[in-house]
């Protein structure tokens, strides 16, 4: 009886989980400019709840990564 009350505690409470989102490589919002601006203005646009959501944290580095290669291709490198 324990045992049926245990699982129908973690069952209900795995329902009331938030839905998982696929996290995304920073290579992967490097490769994808469109996907980084749509999850970026998502982070700036609720900073609150998603700052430190590892999409929210991978999209910013991928960011930092972009805007370093442009620089140096803007200063000849």
């Amino acid at each position: 009886m324990k045992w049926f009350i245990s699982g129908a505690a973690a069952l209900l409470l795995s329902a009331c989980s938030p839905e998982n989102q696929k996290v995304y490589a920073v290579d992967e919002l490097v490769a994808d400019d469109a996907l980084l601006m749509k999850i970026i203005g998502a982070c700036r646009n609720n900073p609150g709840e998603l700052h430190d959501t590892p999409n929210c944290r991978n999209a910013e580095a991928a960011d930092g990564r972009l805007r370093l290669e442009r620089m140096g291709k803007a200063l000849g490198g």
